[in-house]
């Protein structure tokens, strides 16, 4: 479908429906002034259904991670906080087991009828940098109220690899959205049946639509295990790092099972192909403690086209970043270890995920971050 036939689509009452805000429409809230920055855009900077955001000139080394709350700001924070500061313009390593704040260069002024919310970019995901966006006056990590003004900051963690960032490296992104579109249990049951959004034969669609471990094997592998101690990641060199320097790749065993190591990062991947179609985007949501004691997937946004055969990714699997929590746990192959949510956009997006430039993930299978080859 061209450009002109998405938008003839899209009817009449887009301003009063819910939905997500596609790449176009991202572009004219950031021309009518409702995302700020000094800097212009890169050309790949707005994706289908979100916006990533760049890394400004500094950075802080802080004693522990914090939210503002009401009547605060991250800046006054951090002056009470900080240890030092950094300047990125040059480059700076970020350690494993520190916390840092970081300015971002994009800011918002929202509408009264629009909120935002952030994640963590895949990429980010698969190297376990944990990062959130933080606001003035926040409450919560990655969620931006309506109509908020002011300035972004992400606090950034890395767990298992020392990264070397700078200004103007991209490790979260941010999402727009109008009302509530999540779709309800019934919704997504029409919608599967419509166009399958994932390739088992009876899926749950109980809080979103089940997704479960593949642990029978991906050319003799069920996933990798990262190293610790090891050298630098850096963020921006894709293709530059050695997987074998960085992780352990874990053979398929026929057991069909993994026993998860306290405080290890595992990349696995879901025994499902998974499809976002044009019209809807998805998110992982974090997965019930209560059934594992794991954690799966860091980066939860799904761009509409993920995994459509239009643009080129039938058979996507969802890839899933895993760390186990205080005590080993034996994950079987099968096993439900997430959940995908899906949102109606509000306009289908110009260009679908996997149809232009930048995107690294589509039709993958078992697949670690873009910057390291095997």
């Amino acid at each position: 479908m061209n450009a002109g036939a998405r938008r003839g689509a899209a009817d009449s009452g887009v301003k009063g429906r819910a939905g997500i805000l596609p790449a176009q429409a991202i572009a004219e809230l950031a021309a009518a002034g409702g995302i700020r920055t000094a800097r212009a855009f890169a050309a790949d900077q707005i994706q289908p259904a979100s916006l990533d955001l760049r890394l400004g000139d500094k950075a802080y080394r802080v004693r522990t991670s914090f939210l503002p709350g009401s009547g605060r700001t991250v800046q006054a924070c951090v002056e009470r906080l900080s240890l030092h500061a950094i300047d990125l313009r040059p480059g700076a390593v970020l350690e494993t087991g520190c916390v840092y704040i970081a300015e971002l260069q994009e800011g918002l002024a929202l509408p009264a009828d629009l909120a935002a919310a952030a994640n963590p970019k895949s990429s980010t995901g698969r190297i376990d940098v944990f990062t959130r966006v933080i606001t003035d006056r926040g409450e919560a990590f990655d969620q931006v109220e309506p109509g908020y003004a002011g300035p972004l900051y992400a606090e950034i963690s890395p767990r298992t690899f020392p990264v070397l960032v700078r200004t103007g490296s991209r490790l979260s992104q941010i999402r727009f959205r109008r009302g509530a579109p999540r779709l309800t249990e019934a919704e997504l049951g029409l919608l599967h049946a419509r166009s399958a959004l994932v390739d088992a034969g009876s899926p749950s669609f109980q809080g979103g639509v089940a997704v479960s471990v593949d642990l029978s094997g991906f050319d003799g592998l069920v996933g990798y295990r990262a190293k610790r101690h090891t050298g630098l990641v850096d963020v921006d060199a894709p293709g530059r790092h050695r997987a074998a320097d960085f992780w352990e790749p874990l053979a398929a065993d026929g057991s069909g099972s993994l026993i998860l190591d306290p405080g290890q990062f595992y990349i696995l991947a879901s025994k499902e192909s998974v499809q976002v179609p044009p019209d809807h985007a998805a998110e992982m949501v974090p997965f019930d403690p209560l059934v594992g004691e794991f954690r799966v997937h860091y980066a939860g946004f799904f761009d509409p086209g993920f995994g459509y055969a239009g643009a080129g990714g039938e058979g996507a699997r969802a890839v899933l970043e895993v760390r186990s929590r205080d005590v080993p746990f034996l994950l079987e192959d099968g096993q439900i270890v997430g959940r995908l949510v899906y949102e109606r956009m509000l306009d289908l997006p110009e260009t679908l995920y996997g149809a232009g430039a930048g995107s690294n993930y589509q039709a993958q299978g078992l697949k670690l971050s873009k910057h390291f080859v095997l």
